[in-house]
C-alpha cells in the first residue's frame, strides 16, 4: 500500500510507505511457508490425515526451501562460495530424512521469517536513495525567447531561467535572479526552518519553494546539481563496508565450509563414539549444523552501519561509506581549515568606532557603495541590514592602494579607507581611534577609517565572520569524546590566533601552505579527521584517516572527503561522533551476541539438550535481535 501526499504539477509523489516487488513476494513465500507448516501440523496431530500432513509440510518445503537453495546454489557455482543459505537447506532436508519433515518446516518457516525481516530492516535504512531520487520533479517551466516552455528535466540547460512558483519543486541548482522567497531546504540539509532567498542567493534542487514566485538562472545542469551528487554519494556509501563488515563477509564463506564440514564429524562422534542409534545422530548432526550457522554473525555489522548512516543522513552529515562512520568513531584529532570551514569566507563588518556610529555607518556606505570591493560590500550589507541609509555622495573616485573618496551635497570631501589615505587628506587620528586602529590589527582585522576632509569620523574593523554558534559546535565536539582539536590555516599568525580564541581553540597553526597541512596530518596524533572546504584542503583531507568537507565548500574538498556535512552545520559533528560510537559499540555487541549463541548452543546440540525447534528460535532469534539492535539507530537524533 502507497500513501501520498498532493504536490505540484510535474513532481513525483513523495512515498512514506512502500512495499516493494522482492518485499512483497518474501512476505508472501513466508506466508506460504507458514500456512504450510499449520496444514501439516494439523493433518499430523490433530486430523490424522497423512495426505493433509504431507501437502502441508511439502508446500512449507517448496515456499521457504526454494528460494534459499536457488540462493544457495547460486553463491556456490557462480560466485563460488558457500553461504548460510545452504546450510539452512540442508538442515531442513536432513529432519525430513529422519522423519522429522515437522521440525524441518519450523527452520524454513523461521529461516524464512529472519530474510523477510531483514530484507524490511535493510528496505529501511536504503529507501533513502530512492526518497532522493522522488526529490526530483519531472521538468520545469523554462523562460526561453520570453515565452514560459514546460522543459523535461534532461532538457534544461545552463543559463536557462527557471520560473519557480509557490510550492514547486526546484528542477536544476539555480540563482535567483529576480523576487524573493521562502525555501524548504529540508530535503537536502535536513534544515527544518525555511531559508530566505533574495536576488544572489543560490537555490538547490529538489528544494520546495515555498511563498513567492521567483526567477533563476541555471548554473548547473540536472546531473550535476547538489541533488544528484547527492543521490550518486549515498549510492557510493552503501556499496563500501567498515572493515569488520569486510572481515565478516571474507569469513563467511570458510566458516560455512567449516560448519559443513563438523557435521559428518559430528555424527561420527554420535554414532560411533557415544553408541547413539543413526536417527539420533543425524538429528544432533542437523541440529548442530543450524545453530553453527553465522547468519547473526554476518547481520551484525550491515544492520548496524546501515541505520546509523540512514539516521546521520537524515540530520544533514552524509557518509559515503561504512567504513567512514567506522573510522570516525576512533577519531582522536580533528583539524580544521579556518576560512569557509570555522568562518564564513564572507567579509563582514564586526566594529565601528566613532562618536555617532549611525552616521558613520551611513557616510562609509554612501562612499563604498561605489566600490566592488568585498570589504566595501561588506560595509553596504552592514548598513542595510542595520536601516541605515546611505548618505549621498557624488563624483565617486577610486583611489588604488588608497580607498575612496567622492563630494557631499554641500561641497566637502568625504573618504574611506586606510591611514595612508587619511594622511592624504591631513587627518590626524585622537587617541581612541588610534587605539581602536591598534586594536584591530592586532585581531587581524582589515581597518577602514572614515572621515570628512581632514576630520576622521570614525574607525571600522571588517573580518571573515564566524560560522554562528561555532564555538559552542567544537564544545559539543570536546564533550563527544574528542581530546585533541587544533586549526590548520594558511593566514597570518595574528588573525589565526584571534580566531582561535573566539572559538575556544588553544592549538593552531598558521601560514601554512598546502603541503604544509598535508605533513602536519601525519604527525598529530591519530586516528586524525581533517575538516574542511576549499581546493587547497583536498590533499590533507585525503590524507587523514577521515576527511570531513562541509557542503558550501569546493567540489573537490567535497570528492576527496569521506563525510560531507550538508547543511555546513558544525554542530553536526558531535552528533555524528557520537552516533559513530554508539554503531561501533552496538556492532561489537552484536558479535558477542552472535557468537555467544554459537559457542553456548552447539555444544548443547551435540549434547542433546537443544532440540532442533529450541536450536532454530536460538538461531534465528538472535538473527533477528541482532537486526533490530540495528535499527535502534534509527532513532538517533544529531
Amino acid at each position: 500500500m502507497t500513501t501520498q501526499t498532493l504536490t505540484h504539477p510535474g513532481a513525483r509523489p513523495e512515498p512514506r510507505f512502500t512495499l516493494t516487488p522482492e518485499l512483497r513476494r518474501a512476505v508472501t513465500l513466508t506466508t506460504l511457508t507458514l500456512a504450510g507448516l499449520l496444514v501439516g501440523l494439523t493433518g499430523q496431530s490433530l486430523l490424522h490425515l497423512p495426505a493433509l500432513q504431507w501437502a502441508g509440510y511439502v508446500t512449507a518445503f517448496v515456499a521457504g526451501g526454494i528460494p534459499a537453495g536457488r540462493q544457495a546454489l547460486h553463491s556456490l557455482f557462480v560466485q563460488r562460495k558457500l553461504d548460510v543459505d545452504l546450510l539452512m537447506v540442508l538442515a531442513a532436508l536432513g529432519a525430513a530424512s529422519i522423519g522429522q519433515a515437522a521440525d524441518g518446516a519450523i527452520l524454513l518457516f523461521l529461516f524464512s521469517l529472519s530474510n523477510t525481516l531483514q530484507d524490511w530492516a535493510m528496505g529501511r535504512t536504503s529507501s533513502a536513495i530512492q526518497a532522493l531520487m522522488n526529490l526530483n520533479p519531472e521538468g520545469a517551466t523554462v523562460l526561453r525567447g520570453g515565452q514560459e516552455k514546460w522543459c523535461e528535466l534532461g532538457d534544461i540547460r545552463i543559463g536557462d531561467i527557471l520560473v519557480v512558483r509557490p510550492g514547486e519543486r526546484i528542477a536544476a541548482d539555480a540563482r535567483v535572479t529576480r523576487g524573493q522567497t521562502s525555501v524548504d531546504e529540508s530535503p537536502i540539509t535536513g534544515e527544518s526552518a525555511p531559508v530566505d532567498k533574495a536576488p544572489g542567493a543560490e537555490l538547490a534542487s529538489g528544494t520546495v519553494n515555498l511563498n513567492g514566485s521567483v526567477q533563476a538562472t541555471v548554473i548547473r545542469p540536472a546531473g550535476e546539481s547538489t541533488l544528484a551528487r547527492l543521490v550518486g554519494l549515498m549510492e557510493q556509501a552503501q556499496t563500501q563496508k567498515s572493515r569488520t563488515e569486510s572481515l565478516t563477509e571474507r569469513w563467511e564463506s570458510p566458516y560455512a565450509l567449516t560448519v559443513l564440514l563438523a557435521v559428518p564429524a559430528v555424527y561420527a562422534l554420535l554414532r560411533y563414539g557415544s553408541g547413539l542409534n543413526v536417527d539420533d545422530a543425524w538429528y544432533r548432526a542437523m541440529t548442530f549444523m543450524v545453530v553453527a550457522s553465522p547468519c547473526a554473525v554476518v547481520i551484525s555489522t550491515p544492520a548496524v552501519m546501515l541505520s546509523a548512516m540512514a539516521a546521520a543522513a537524515r540530520g544533514g552529515v552524509l557518509f559515503k561509506s561504512s567504513a567512514a562512520m567506522d573510522a570516525l568513531a576512533g577519531v582522536q584529532t580533528v583539524a580544521f581549515d579556518k576560512t569557509g570551514t570555522l568562518t564564513q569566507a564572507r567579509m563582514t563588518l564586526t566594529a565601528v568606532h566613532a562618536d555617532d556610529e549611525g552616521q558613520a555607518l551611513a557616510l562609509a556606505a554612501g562612499l563604498e557603495a561605489h566600490s566592488e570591493h568585498p570589504i566595501a560590500q561588506a560595509i553596504v550589507t552592514a548598513a542595510r541590514e542595520r536601516g541605515v541609509n546611505p548618505r549621498t555622495v557624488t563624483d565617486a573616485q577610486a583611489i588604488p592602494g588608497h580607498g575612496i573618496e567622492a563630494r557631499l551635497p554641500d561641497g566637502q570631501v568625504a573618504w574611506a579607507g586606510n591611514v595612508r589615505l587619511a594622511q592624504r587628506q591631513g587627518a590626524t587620528l585622537d587617541a581612541a581611534q588610534q587605539a581602536a586602529l591598534s586594536d584591530l590589527g592586532a585581531r587581524g582585522s582589515s581597518s577602514v577609517i572614515v572621515g570628512v576632509g581632514p576630520r576622521v569620523t570614525g574607525v571600522m574593523g571588517v573580518a571573515d565572520a564566524l560560522r554562528p554558534d561555532i564555538r559552542a559546535a567544537l564544545d559539543a565536539l570536546k564533550a563527544s569524546g574528542v581530546s585533541h582539536r587544533v586549526m590548520l590555516t594558511g593566514d597570518r599568525e595574528e588573525v589565526a590566533r584571534t580566531v582561535a580564541a573566539e572559538v575556544g581553540l588553544s592549538e593552531y597553526r598558521a601560514g601554512l601552505l598546502p603541503e604544509d597541512k598535508l605533513r602536519l596530518i601525519g604527525e598529530l596524533p591519530g586516528p586524525v579527521a581533517m575538516v574542511g572546504d576549499g581546493v587547497n584542503d583536498a590533499p590533507a583531507l585525503a590524507r587523514a584517516d577521515l576527511g570531513v568537507a562541509v557542503a558550501s565548500g569546493t567540489d573537490v574538498a567535497i570528492e576527496s572527503a569521506d563525510v560531507v556535512l550538508m547543511r555546513s552545520d558544525l554542530g553536526k559533528l558531535a552528533g555524528a561522533v557520537r552516533l559513530a560510537r554508539d554503531a561501533r559499540r552496538t556492532v561489537i555487541t552484536n558479535l558477542l551476541f552472535a557468537f555467544g549463541v554459537i559457542l553456548i548452543v552447539a555444544p548443547l546440540a551435540v549434547a542433546g539438550k537443544v532440540p532442533l525447534p529450541l536450536g532454530v528460535i536460538a538461531h534465528e532469534g538472535g538473527t533477528v535481535f541482532v537486526v533490530f539492535m540495528g535499527l535502534r539507530l534509527l532513532r538517533h537524533r544529531l
